[in-house]
């Protein structure tokens, strides 16, 4: 429609979301529809977390709350930044958001102007160029490859910063590749930033607490606190503690980019909800100790899902670091989909099967799986997708 703005015309609707929702419709229709495509533990939220929520409703904390979250809220977000990710942070630097999206989102608006660029690595979750260019920004892609387990080092970065450059996206774990970036790789890139001070990093940690490799989380904002002006460290509960449907995300950053960002949360959605606010202090102060087991299973997941498709002929993948997800290349077998990844995803939509095109992610020629689903169903997936592809 002509009345539409020219900044929505920019963007187009998240495709994770579309195919979740086409398998969903085929489901309600009656279709046997194993969905690969969506993004959340299958897990149940912990129990003293749902107590917390119930706890509140019942003491009456349904009202407004401080646009930038509780102080109880904040509180428990620094000891979480603290002991999780090892930053250190204070109540004024800290945000509590509708989700990890809407922290990303206002500080993308708080801060690129029209023609500003923002490098993102690809394979890149699907909403950061579509926020980029809401803004106004030009997305600057940084390829990376399945060679070198989809990370980037500090010359890739280096060659892509122009007099333009706002932004460096980082997410470790990332998605759609489940690519870590550990410590002497961020550091390598610190070196980068120091060279180049007008360049600001959004590190989306928020898979943080799904890393399988033996050593511990990395992060840019705890290895180099210099650079702290300059780095926002977005996370939450959504992914950690099964929370999805609460909304809370979690950013730590300088108190010149929180206090921009405040003034667009203020004047768009106000403050969280605050139930689910309370839910959260109950999340971060309340036991962790679930989290090994969450992280063993999805471990477990990985490794069959990985085994599997590499059993396929035509299908190859590295092994994901991180989160849950699983990037497949399927080049040898384009040719039978007209070099086009969207056909392939809805041929196995058509098999039972729901994932997403490696071409949403700004990838080409695969699909991204999550694996965030049981082993049986993963099981049966894979041996729908080998049919599939027979």
């Amino acid at each position: 429609m002509t009345c539409l703005s020219t900044m929505l015309q920019r963007i187009e609707g998240s495709p994770t979301n579309a195919m979740t929702d086409r398998a969903t419709a085929l489901r309600e229709a009656g279709r046997d529809i194993i969905s690969l495509s969506v993004g959340e533990p299958d897990f149940a939220t912990p129990p003293h977390v749902i107590e917390a929520a119930k706890a509140a409703m019942d003491a009456g904390a349904t009202k407004y709350t401080p646009v930038t979250g509780t102080m109880a809220l904040k509180k428990a977000a620094v000891l979480h930044f603290q002991r999780d990710l090892g930053i250190a942070t204070d109540t004024d630097h800290v945000i509590v958001t509708v989700g990890g999206k809407q922290a990303i989102f206002e500080a993308l608006m708080a801060t690129v102007s029209e023609g500003d660029e923002v490098i993102v690595p690809s394979p890149w979750w699907v909403s950061y160029p579509q926020m980029v260019r809401f803004a106004g920004g030009r997305v600057v892609p940084l390829r990376t490859h399945a060679k070198d387990n989809f990370r980037f080092d500090a010359a890739d970065v280096e060659a892509l910063i122009g007099p333009r450059t706002q932004w460096l996206m980082l997410n470790s774990p990332g998605n759609p590749t489940g690519a870590v970036y550990p410590a002497d790789m961020l550091l390598r890139i610190a070196d980068v930033l120091r060279r180049h001070p007008q360049v600001l990093v959004l590190s989306d940690d928020i898979y943080a607490p799904l890393n399988f490799t033996d050593g511990p989380h990395a992060t840019l904002a705890n290895l180099c606190p210099d650079l702290a002006n300059r780095i926002l460290t977005v996370s939450g509960v959504s992914k950690s503690h099964a929370m999805t449907g609460f909304r809370i995300g979690l950013a730590s950053g300088p108190k010149w980019l929180i206090q921009a960002m405040e003034v667009l949360q203020s004047n768009s959605t106000g403050n969280p909800a605050a139930v689910s606010q309370a839910a959260a202090v109950a999340a971060l102060e309340g036991p962790q100790d679930f989290l090994a087991d969450w992280r063993e299973s999805f471990r477990r997941r990985r490794d069959l899902v990985v085994a599997g498709i590499n059993a396929i002929p035509g299908l190859s993948t590295p092994v994901p670091d991180g989160a849950f997800y699983v990037f497949v290349d399927a080049t040898p077998l384009m040719g039978r989909f007209g070099g086009d990844d969207n056909k392939l995803a809805l041929h196995l939509l058509e098999h039972g099967v729901a994932v997403v095109s490696a071409s949403a992610f700004g990838g080409r020629d695969g699909f991204r799986i999550s694996f965030a689903t049981s082993e049986a169903q993963l099981t049966e997936a894979l041996s729908r997708i080998k049919a599939a592809l027979a």
